[in-house]
């Protein structure tokens, strides 16, 4: 056990590389874990992660989001083919609990994070050199079938992997500095993000006549960065995860086969405040996928937008997630979690009724839609960040991956039924997007009820921050 050395009376502020290796110097791990790691260790750590995140967000921006959507509305999918894609990744998540559990019994949290990432990666290769040599021969009904096969085999790998790398971040990352560090971190993928997206969607314009070609082209160079991604983790310290045993006894209890099967979910299922966490994150996701989707949809077809303009747009959404990403983290660290999930969730829950009557006319092209995109990027880097430091905060010591996974798993159902019920609403006759988007802002509203009764050690009330608010002041430890 890592006894402290030193603790610190004020909230830690990354700002820069440097200042981030200062208050490093400060700090030692939380006395609950069991690992032992370096300072120097610790700091090579967090630089080698984020540089991990850097070349991973080029590659998901080449895998996902508006460059895919465009891609399968160039193949002439539907809204409800397009639901059903997005779905897949979520749905996966089910995956999760069996990726945790095999996780958990090996003996190194890189190589598992490797083979897993690896593979999943590299079938993305596979697809790319295909769309690249048949692209002018392939059937767009079989190029819909190959991307199919693709999303669902790399996501369902994916899948396995996802609490593992979650707990070798909740392990490595010190406890006081988890939402600066991931301020930061969050803050430099949206700064390659504001950068890269709109030059690949410029790029696949480019082609004119061959936007698929060009998506083949782009979706190469994002594999590339996506194994990139993976040689910087080398530089990361492993953890073992036999090191998280709870005690001896718990040890000989699981090499028995029984136990593994009955104790597979653990203290979860009793653990109401988890259960109450799980209810608000499946209704939200549920609440927010049954829009995310379509607003690129609804610029790409409905407005008849290029899709070098929509990738702008959603440069902006990461300029505003780049610019306030730290100042969350700062928020979250002083104040907590929840109280910001409360308070921004509210924000973003009516955020879909403000694309009520945007069309494509001038205000609405270079004024209003920047607006929106701009608000998302402040309010869903908030969301996003405070999501998953409070499932650091609430899961187990002891077995963290199986909390992680089985919030994957049941939030993953929840957005997959979410974009499954957009997509066939969308195509009712009668049913627009923009009622959609509608019913979503309801939803959203009513997802947030359960957090205000999930409990977050060392959170704050909303109520007894909103009095602070304007004291707090940024510059400030």
């Amino acid at each position: 056990m890592v006894e402290p050395v030193a603790q610190l009376n004020e909230p830690l502020s990354v700002q820069t590389p440097e200042i981030l290796d200062k208050k490093i110097s400060q700090l030692v791990l939380s006395p609950k874990t069991d690992l032992k790691i370096s300072k120097q260790d610790v700091r090579s750590t967090l630089k080698a992660s984020t540089l991990d995140g850097i070349f991973a967000i080029i590659f998901e921006s080449a895998t996902a989001g508006v460059l895919l959507s465009n891609f399968l509305l160039q193949l002439g999918a539907s809204s409800v083919e397009i639901g059903i894609f997005s779905a897949i990744p979520m749905l996966v998540n089910l995956l999760q609990p069996l990726g945790a559990y095999i996780a958990d019994r090996t003996t190194s949290r890189y190589w598992y994070n490797q083979g897993i990432f690896g593979v999943s990666r590299l079938l993305w290769l596979v697809f790319a050199v295909a769309i690249v040599w048949g692209s002018q021969h392939a059937d767009p009904h079989q190029l819909l079938q190959w991307t199919l096969v693709t999303v669902v085999a790399a996501s369902g790998l994916g899948a396995f992997g996802s609490s593992n790398w979650f707990s070798w971040m909740a392990a490595v990352v010190p406890h006081r500095l988890r939402g600066r560090y991931f301020g930061f971190r969050n803050s430099a993928t949206s700064l390659i993000t504001l950068l890269g997206v709109p030059l690949m969607g410029w790029s696949v314009s480019t082609w004119g006549a061959d936007p698929i070609f060009g998506y083949g082209i782009v979706l190469l160079v994002g594999v590339l960065a996506g194994m990139i991604s993976l040689g910087c983790q080398y530089f990361m310290v492993d953890v073992n995860p036999q090191l998280y045993k709870k005690d001896a006894e718990n040890d000989r209890l699981s090499d028995k086969k029984e136990k593994q099967i009955t104790d597979f979910v653990p203290s979860a299922l009793k653990d109401s405040n988890f259960l109450m966490f799980i209810l608000y994150l499946s209704l939200w996701t549920f609440a927010v996928n049954l829009s995310a989707p379509f607003f690129n949809i609804y610029l790409l077809k409905n407005l008849s937008l290029d899709v070098s303009l929509v990738t702008i747009y959603s440069s902006l959404s990461s300029g505003a997630n780049l610019l306030l990403l730290m100042f969350w983290g700062k928020l979250a660290d002083r104040w907590g979690n929840r109280p910001l999930l409360i308070a921004v969730g509210l924000v973003v829950a009516v955020t879909p009724l403000l694309w009520l009557g945007t069309g494509n006319y001038p205000f609405a092209v270079w004024v209003w839609l920047p607006l929106l995109h701009l608000l998302a990027g402040t309010t869903l880097g908030a969301i996003g960040l405070c999501t998953n430091n409070i499932q650091m905060e609430i899961a187990s010591i002891e077995q963290p991956s199986t909390y992680f996974a089985i919030a994957a798993a049941v939030s993953g159902v929840a957005g997959a039924l979410g974009t499954t019920a957009g997509g066939f609403l969308a195509e009712l006759p009668g049913m627009s997007l923009g009622a959609l988007f509608a019913l979503s802002a309801v939803v959203r509203l009513f997802g947030l009820l359960p957090l205000i009764l999930v409990r977050e050690p060392r959170s704050f009330s909303l109520r007894s921050i909103v009095p602070t608010f304007g004291r707090f002041k940024f510059n400030r430890g």
